[in-house]
């Protein structure tokens, strides 16, 4: 019988896989929930699937409805699918001083969304080095500000929990009540931390290693060449990203009475970066999403399109594909040929992937809308099922509350549209397909009218 072997794309996939059937049958067990009875199936497969693809929909409360035994299941599930189940493994096996095998680093190369194999395990410590540095950090600082608030184990533990959880971009809270942060909407310390976190695990560790080292070569004195083209699209794009954003909601909620109208202008200001820096896939909120005017919920449905960055623990299309597409249709006004981004030619196939990756979300999104609103319609305005649609494809969390009540169908496809968002629209269709290289014959040109 002749074995089955599966390509790296396909390993990431099942090793997701594995952990979110894993998670589920733990959540299932009746010492997982406070009530110490057993959860059904859709539910705990639901929020398995939210944890390892880091997305953060709920359809119970976490700090409510599960147990200690729970959340941990949920930390741990979110943990790994952060930084990827082959991540942890290598970092274990480096430490046992174990080979890595030429597959195996290209199964990382996979899980990680980087271009290159080269430096892979110097590049594997960097990303535990700088997650185990970032979430110690944030939970330090958290707890300073926690026990103040909840008795020491719960401040400890609200600490650790939403320290990882934004640093992977979760967007999974143990406040209580669907409440999220919305009771800390003032907190300078609290938005600050969570947003930094945000923001360093969504901009991808390839542009982290390359920011720090940059500017060790620099204090160093040393010959520093400039930043990648990669990191300064990264860069430059979140930056436009985050103060777009927070300008159109301030601008939009100023005078909403369930949102900013009655915070002080610190409040409203705090809030509209925290709304315009969450979409970016963490899924965390400070003023209640429901409560939104439907300009401002564009708006959020758009940020949590493009999402974060290549190689980090963010979701969306990602800022460099959506930087790709928008100079695809400069050129195109133009009628310019090349691709030309700050002096730097962009290669014809980087230019495919972005579009593929581009068009496929879009009809998985409005296909997995038309989907619910088939079986739900009666329930749900279009928007309400295109924004939770939308932050399941980026992994993103928020919601206008409808995901408690929704169907067990309507919830299938949120999974199935969480799972594909999470390990990206390519590496999905490349698992499925057994693509061989076949030479097509040159057809002769024949102009057709569009537009």
């Amino acid at each position: 019988m002749k074995k089955l072997k599966l390509s790296p794309v396909q390993l990431v996939l099942a090793s997701f896989a594995g952990v979110i059937l894993t998670g589920a049958v733990l959540l299932m067990l009746p010492f997982a929930s406070r009530s110490h009875s057993f959860t059904d199936p859709v539910t705990a497969l639901f929020t398995a699937t939210s944890a390892t693809c880091v997305t953060g929909l709920v359809v119970v409360d976490t700090y409510n409805y599960w147990s200690f035994f729970g959340q941990l299941v949920i930390l741990l599930l979110i943990q790994v699918g952060g930084l990827g189940y082959m991540t942890i493994a290598t970092f274990v096996l480096l430490g046992l001083r174990k080979r890595i095998s030429l597959r195996e680093r290209i199964v990382l190369k996979e899980g990680l969304n980087i271009p290159h194999l080269r430096k892979i395990i110097t590049f594997v410590r960097v990303v535990l080095y700088t997650t185990l540095l970032m979430e110690g950090t944030g939970a330090f600082i958290l707890f300073l500000r926690f026990i103040k608030i909840f008795p020491l184990y719960r401040a400890l533990w609200a600490s650790v929990f939403h320290s990882v959880s934004a640093f992977c971009n979760a967007g999974f809270d143990v406040i209580g009540d669907f409440k999220s942060f919305t009771p800390f909407v003032n907190d300078l310390t609290i938005n600050l931390v969570i947003m930094t976190l945000i923001v360093v695990g969504g901009i991808g560790f390839l542009v982290v290693r390359e920011v720090v080292e940059y500017v060790l070569d620099r204090q160093r004195g040393y010959y520093t060449k400039k930043l990648s083209l990669h990191t300064r699209i990264v860069l430059k794009t979140t930056l436009i990203l985050i103060l777009t954003g927070a300008m159109l909601i301030f601008v939009l909620e100023y005078k909403m009475p369930h949102t900013l109208a009655p915070l002080p202008l610190r409040g409203k200001i705090l809030a509209s970066f925290f709304q315009s820096v969450t979409p970016r896939t963490a899924g965390f909120n400070t003023v209640d999403i429901g409560s939104l005017t439907q300009p401002t919920l564009i708006v959020l449905i758009i940020l949590m399109f493009i999402g974060g960055s290549p190689g980090g623990t963010a979701g969306g299309i990602k800022t460099t594909t959506f930087v790709v597409v928008l100079f695809l249709l400069l050129n195109a006004y133009k009628e310019n040929e090349p691709i030309v981004v700050q002096g730097r030619t962009i290669p014809l196939k980087t230019i495919r992937k972005a579009v593929f990756i581009s068009g496929f979300a879009l009809i998985l999104i409005f296909t997995s809308t038309f989907l619910i609103l088939i079986n739900e319609g009666h329930n749900f305005t279009f928007l309400q099922v295109l924004f939770e649609v939308t932050s399941a494809f980026g992994t993103v969390g928020l919601s206008t509350g409808i995901t408690p009540h929704l169907s067990n169908f309507s919830r299938i496809v949120i999974i199935l549209t969480m799972f594909i968002g999470r390990v990206g629209p390519l590496s999905f269709i490349i698992s499925l397909s057994t693509r061989r290289k076949v030479n097509h014959p040159r057809y002769p040109e024949e102009d057709v009218a569009v537009g």
